[in-house]
């Protein structure tokens, strides 16, 4: 097996993968590599959320890399002589089971005994080694099993049509007569069978099959089924490592500090008392804004960088703050020149005319991924000897394999034949480990400098706050107008805020215009598109970027956008004297399938019937649906609040329509899961600036929810075909806007400014 993560009892990443180094070397010598400029570009690309195209060429027995005893049928599939089958998953797992999910696509059409199942990682430099054979790594946008699920089941369509061929030849029967299931194959005619581990090394050296018939969803037997993770033992063990439990002979550690500024520099540091602390190995400056201390353990790493007297040039944003960031994007409120991102009919017109006008403004602040492993990488840089070229390794948890691949290149100044990524499981993703690996640049540097030694570079806890990739901040101004009978006729948003796009992926801004800002209020479509009908609609952009470093941030634009819609139509019907669940179903006659997990949702909770007492506290309820990453999501909220103010969130009932559902349980599951995060980013959720630098550096001062907060989440799933949606991301959106519905519908009070922590509730 190859030195990477592998699930079920395979071995840990703890060495040099060789048949990784092995391609990548052979593929360097016969002139087939990328260049590093060329390799760089187009995994920057890729990195994003955005790119969904590219050809999978399965590869046969010809560049099999697989053992002997082991032969691998193609690129996702190694059969052993015991049967047991080893899926390799090119996309990363950080908890939201992506691992388990790809390995269920691919086990269906092998028709594989799924007991005997286990994974692999491949590398990004055995894929780039052989010509991107698995694709993209990218693991953001839920985009993992979404945009994968039809080459991986082709996977295993073929490899399941070379074993059951290998069979046939062997039997000297027709291929047609022979059928598998449970990794064994039966000629049906003879009753004669055989195992796949007995045919696999046949197998392997047949060319694959020009193109496979996939199975009919109503056929399947492991997708679509509630299996058990294929990662759970070693979490519960712990045998999983990550990255900041990886262990290498004569490791070294290193802990860095960053300007506290965004934009600032090293000016200077004294190191001449922190070399004689015990353990200290050296002091190294990263590039021109940060300084590391290496040592044999972290700690010791660590409580030197504190005593290192650092001088730092705070540079121009020294004076940085929220105050000022908040004026910019207001004045973007109602400034002549925005970019259109959705457009119908003439609102202007249809305003004016109106008989009457309804206008609020909201603004969702700057939000942390707050992942609980923080950021870290081991690098290992070995200099060229003996007629062996430089190389440089890494080992990290990252969002994309390959975008990590490029930034070890970028950082060691070698081709990326030159190089290789061995992915461990994250502690935690958010989209923080995806486009921007600037703590894979930062180990580079430092172990350039320790040549021939591995250093792992951990990022404290309060290094991670102050130098994230934070959540967009934005401002929103909604203007409704309605009609003689109180019926919406046009429909303003102006968005001013700021683009991710623009600072990850400049060159995918066109014509002035991010796409991605406008998550959920797009026309109808594939992507994030708006679930009503507006007669008269313009949703447009004021760019204002901050010099606050954007990322692409759990569920993205879909979360601030959905709470501008959803609350604001709730503010509409509340002054029309509508129901708000009869308002939107008056604007969405043309969008059944945003209608359908609305009504899921009134229909579990019983909308009509108002919800029973708690603790001699009344219940209120609040509404909020969208479609994004896919799939269609509706929830509704059931709080209570105390005439003190006290805020009990008791329960949300949330619907999905993500077309198909590769493993219920993991929806679920993930369900849950975006509520937490949605629910901590709501309540709590909030990154605030003052002298150029973020205030918040530990949990102390960036909460999330506890356990004891945590409503009960019901889930209903509604799986309609046809498409394939993503779970990981699109209920996040409507955590936060049901719950501020049902706090008006409580207290009569709107609020229009995250996080709730902000607001009093009580009552006057």
């Amino acid at each position: 097996m190859s030195a990477h993560g592998r699930t079920r009892g395979g071995s840990l990443p703890h060495g040099p993968a060789h048949d990784a180094e092995d391609g990548a070397r052979h593929s360097a010598r016969r002139g087939t590599a990328l260049s590093r400029r060329s390799f760089l570009g187009g995994s920057a690309a890729a990195a994003g959320s955005l790119v969904v195209g590219f050809h999978i060429p399965f590869i046969g027995s010809a560049a099999a890399q697989g053992s002997a005893a082991a032969p691998e049928i193609n690129a996702w599939v190694v059969v052993h002589p015991d049967d047991s089958v080893v899926i390799r998953i090119a996309r990363s797992e950080m908890g939201q089971g992506s691992l388990t999910g790809l390995a269920q696509l691919v086990a269906e059409e092998l028709e594989c005994d799924w007991a005997r199942v286990s994974t692999e990682y491949p590398t990004p430099g055995q894929n780039l080694a052989r010509s991107r054979v698995w694709g993209n790594f990218s693991t953001g946008g839920s985009r993992g099993i979404r945009e994968s699920h039809e080459y991986v089941r082709k996977g295993g369509a073929m490899a399941r049509t070379m074993l059951v061929q290998a069979a046939s030849d062997e039997w000297g029967v027709p291929a047609g007569e022979c059928r598998a299931a449970a990794s064994v194959i039966t000629h049906a005619p003879s009753g004669r069978t055989t195992t796949y581990g007995k045919v696999s090394a046949a197998a392997a050296k047949l060319a694959p099959p020009a193109d496979v018939t996939l199975k009919d969803p109503k056929d399947w037997r492991i997708v679509g089924k509630p299996f058990k993770r294929l990662d759970t033992v070693e979490k519960l063990t712990g045998a999983q490592v990550y990255g900041t439990d990886l262990k290498l002979p004569g490791l070294l550690n290193a802990a860095i500090s960053d300007c506290p500024v965004f934009g600032g520099k090293l000016k200077s540091y004294d190191d001449s008392a922190v070399l004689r602390r015990p353990g200290v190995k050296k002091v190294v400056k990263v590039g021109d804004s940060a300084v590391a201390v290496v040592a044999d353990t972290w700690w010791r790493a660590k409580t030197a960088l504190d005593a290192l007297d650092i001088v730092w040039d705070e540079g121009p944003n020294a004076t940085l703050s929220s105050a000022g960031i908040a004026e910019m994007l207001a004045a973007g409120l109602d400034a002549p020149e925005a970019i259109v991102g959705n457009r119908n009919g003439d609102v202007k017109q249809a305003l004016d005319k109106s008989a009457k006008r309804i206008e609020a403004v909201y603004s969702y602040p700057y939000q942390n991924h707050a992942t609980m492993e923080t950021m870290n990488a081991t690098a290992k840089f070995t200099p060229a000897a003996g007629g062996e070229p430089a190389r440089c390794e890494v080992w990290t948890p990252t969002q994309n394999g390959e975008a990590a691949l490029a930034a070890t290149a970028e950082a060691a100044g070698l081709p990326p034949a030159q190089c290789e990524v061995y992915k461990l499981h994250l502690g935690g993703g958010f989209g923080r480990r995806g486009a921007v690996h600037d703590w894979v640049r930062q180990a580079v540097a430092i172990a350039k400098e320790m040549p021939g030694t591995p250093v792992k570079l951990i990022w404290s806890r309060e290094e991670d706050m102050i130098h994230g990739r934070y959540h967009p901040i934005t401002q929103c101004k909604l203007t409704a107008g309605l009609d003689d009978e109180g019926k919406l006729q046009a429909l303003h948003m102006r968005i001013s805020g700021q683009s991710i796009v623009a600072a990850v992926f400049p060159q995918m801004i066109k014509d002035g215009k991010d796409p991605v800002v406008f998550q959920g209020l797009n026309p109808p479509g594939p992507e994030a598109s708006i679930g009503y009908s507006v007669p008269n609609l313009l949703v447009d952009h004021a760019m204002r970027n901050p010099p606050v470093p954007p990322g692409f941030w759990r569920g993205v634009n879909l979360n601030q956008n959905t709470i501008y819609l959803e609350c604001f139509l709730d503010e509409v019907a509340h002054a029309t004297k509508q129901d708000p669940l009869a308002l939107r179903r008056s604007l969405m006659a043309e969008h059944p399938k945003h209608r359908a997990v609305l009504e899921a949702v009134v229909e579990r909770v019983k909308w009509d019937t108002p919800p029973a007492d708690i603790d001699g506290q009344r219940v209120f309820r609040g509404l909020a649906q969208t479609m994004g990453f896919g799939s269609y999501v509706a929830a509704c909220a059931e709080v209570s609040v105390s005439d003190e103010g006290d805020l009990k969130i008791h329960r949300i009932v949330a619907a999905t329509d993500p077309g198909h559902a590769v493993n219920p349980q993991q929806i679920e599951a993930q369900v849950e899961g975006s509520f937490v995060y949605g629910l901590s980013a709501a309540l709590y959720g909030e990154c605030t600036l003052e002298n150029g630098r973020i205030q918040q550096r530990n949990f102390d001062t960036y909460p999330v929810m506890r356990m004891d907060t945590m409503p009960k989440v019901e889930t209903v799933l509604l799986p309609s075909g046809g498409f394939w949606g993503g779970v990981g991301e699109p209920t996040i959106a409507v955590a936060a806007p049901a719950v501020l519905n049902a706090i008006f519908a409580a207290t009569g009070k709107r609020i229009r400014e995250l996080p709730l922590s902000k607001h009093s509730l009580k009552k006057a």
